[in-house]
């Protein structure tokens, strides 16, 4: 049986859902990530803005210099998650064999079932055609004997791409292609690689495995490989995510601890929700800060037993900190918390009437935010956040990094 891999890649997404949101902003510069006279960074691009040099991580100040007459966007991540939820639903009518990539990406594993939908090319027709249909974006797709290849060939013709890569023809697509179009290859290695003479895939793929290996590390097989074609992982069938992380980039620098942990209480209350949502529970607490000289520091703790509620989190992040804030007294720019490894159950404590309790008041919150807004009810300690930031359907407006905030 010929193995063929299919990369669904949605265009522009946040930036698509919110011009199918509002057809006024049809055609034009649209910017997703928040007040370009803040302190956040571009979370998406549309393809009108892109052509005057914008891309996702750009700051947003760059972003406003680049194309002044953009349209700046906060985001609205409750529709970009509702309309993913769509994008995936589509793909699962097609095969089961699906590992998500992201919330606006998908790979999947058509091995054998031509037979009901016809060549995967065919197959591919129709995916975007549903998705143009049902969503009103356009995706591009890569179709190709592995993930890597797949991935690459989605990226060649966007917006609205299809390339099929037949079996075979791996090495001689991959070869005129720019070094950075591979996944493995990030703006680091790619000045590397050009100081060693190295521009295209095909270049990459002839030198020879032990220079790689010497100049990389392990990292340099998989460039070999990836550089040549060969790619032997299967897909992560129902891969559930590993993590779950949120972080905002403040407006301003601030060194206040009262308002740093209100801020942190807040991401920890919004992480605990996504872990209660998912039935998961983390043992692994990690704390992100970044400071107004861009030095980024993370801590991390792992605990005996998992948890799921903002209370345990925090209580951890608070801790790592205070560790983070007695490395040095600069103010702080960006400030996040995350956690890993998951869990779906905990063994549950005999006679533990507190617990059960804890886990009925904190039922019963949930659902009240989830019916009323996430700020409708809250704990004293995240009062500083009323003052200083607004507060937009129920949630705080935040300056934020994270799509999945």
């Amino acid at each position: 049986m010929i193995t063929r891999i299919m990369h669904v890649d949605i265009d522009s997404f946040f930036a698509s859902v919110e011009q199918v949101m509002n057809p006024d902003l049809k055609g034009k510069p649209v910017v997703v990530g928040g007040d370009p006279n803040g302190r956040g960074v571009v979370a998406c691009a549309s393809y009108e803005a892109r052509e005057y040099g914008l891309k996702a991580g750009m700051s947003l100040a760059v972003a406003k210099r680049l194309c002044p007459h953009a349209i700046f966007m906060g985001g609205d991540f409750r529709s970009y998650r509702d309309a993913s939820k769509v994008f995936m639903g589509i793909l699962a009518e097609y095969t089961p064999e699906i590992e998500s990539a992201g919330i606006d990406e998908a790979y999947l594993d058509l091995s054998g079932f031509e037979v009901l939908y016809g060549p995967a090319k065919e197959t591919a027709i129709g995916i975007k055609r549903r998705i143009n249909s049902e969503l009103g974006i356009t995706a591009s797709i890569g179709i190709a004997s592995s993930k890597v290849v797949a991935k690459v060939a989605s990226d060649i013709y966007k917006p609205d791409g299809l390339v099929e890569v037949l079996p075979g023809d791996e090495p001689s697509f991959l070869a005129p292609l720019p070094v950075a179009k591979l996944p493995c290859v990030g703006s680091k290695t790619e000045v590397i690689l050009k100081r060693m003479g190295i521009k295209t895939i095909g270049e990459l793929g002839r030198l020879p495995l032990s220079l790689l290996k010497q100049s990389f590390g392990v990292h340099g097989e998989v460039m070999y490989r990836y550089a040549n074609g060969i790619d032997c992982r299967k897909l992560a069938l129902n891969s559930s995510r590993k993590s779950i992380s949120r972080e905002t980039t403040f407006n301003e620098n601030t060194a206040d601890r009262i308002y740093l942990n209100a801020v942190l209480h807040y991401l920890g209350e919004k992480v605990g929700a996504s872990l209660r949502s998912q039935g998961r529970y983390a043992k692994c607490i990690t704390i992100k800060v970044r400071y107004a000289d861009f030095e980024s520091i993370t801590r991390s703790h792992t605990l005996r037993d998992a948890v799921n509620t903002e209370k345990d989190i925090y209580e951890v992040g608070r801790f790592l900190l205070d560790r983070a804030l007695g490395h040095r007294t600069a103010p702080v720019r960006l400030i996040g918390i995350g956690v890993s490894n998951l869990t779906d159950g905990i063994q549950l404590k005999m006679f533990d009437h507190y617990q059960e309790t804890m886990s009925r008041l904190i039922g019963a919150i949930d659902k009240i935010r989830d019916r009323h807004g996430f700020t409708t009810i809250g704990v004293g300690r995240t009062l500083p956040l009323k003052m200083a930031s607004p507060v937009k359907n129920g949630r705080y407006r935040l300056e934020t990094r994270s799509p999945l905030y």
